[in-house]
């Protein structure tokens, strides 16, 4: 079961996730917050696999918290609730540590896809976020990020470039064992791997160094 923990601190859009959420058989809602330090404090005590965190609440706001449950709870994946405008809050939890992003609009299934994607260690991005945040990342200094990002790539060997192509084609471990004829088991370890190397905190800030660097299987 994938243990997770609704931070919102609207009453009305914490039932409504915690009922498309507990319609799936291996998902557990096993608690609520109404703000992000209640959310701290619950992810520690209970170690949830999930935390699914807004990012505009009182007491503590979902970037402080974002910071702390990284720095306290590093298992629980936590994945960005938010609302379209949100660009530059996005993109600093992206940069802090989050696994993903998804509109609070979202259809059911693409909240189920979240969580699960989350807990199994992979990234999910609401394509109209993404685009959003692509587009803010754009309008950045392009030729000093790519220069970084083609510099931090250098850590890494052949096979570890192929993997974090697909990576950075947004592709789950499964799919890119597929591409690669490789277990699922293993692009795991290459995986973690990578992070490791690049000191990146997910599969989300692998992607973005990709994109970055202009990376491309087999067209390096």
């Amino acid at each position: 079961m994938i243990r997770v923990l609704v931070t919102d601190d609207e009453p009305l859009i914490r039932a409504g996730i915690r009922m498309i959420l507990s319609s799936a058989e291996d998902i557990d809602v096993v608690a609520e917050a109404a703000d992000g330090r209640e959310a701290v404090g619950l992810a520690r005590e209970l170690m949830v696999d999930v935390v699914l965190l807004d990012l505009q609440m009182p007491v503590m706001d979902g970037l402080t918290a974002l910071a702390e449950l990284r720095r306290t709870v590093p298992s629980a994946q936590v994945l960005i609730l938010t609302t379209f405008g949100e660009q530059e809050n996005v993109l600093r939890a992206l940069t802090g540590g989050s696994a993903g992003f998804l509109l609070k609009d979202s259809a059911p299934p693409d909240l189920l896809r979240a969580v699960r994607a989350a807990a199994a260690g992979e990234a999910y991005l609401s394509p109209v976020t993404t685009r959003q945040v692509v587009d803010l990342v754009a309008s950045g200094d392009v030729a000093h990020r790519a220069g970084e990002a083609r510099r931090r790539l250098e850590r890494l060997s052949e096979r570890e470039l192929d993997v974090l192509a697909l990576l950075g084609e947004g592709l789950s471990n499964a799919d890119a064992g597929r591409r690669l004829h490789m277990s699922e088991g293993t692009i795991k370890t290459y995986v973690s791997r990578i992070l490791s190397k690049l000191d990146c905190e997910n599969r989300v800030q692998a992607a973005l160094l990709a994109r970055d660097a202009g990376l491309r299987r087999n067209a390096r």
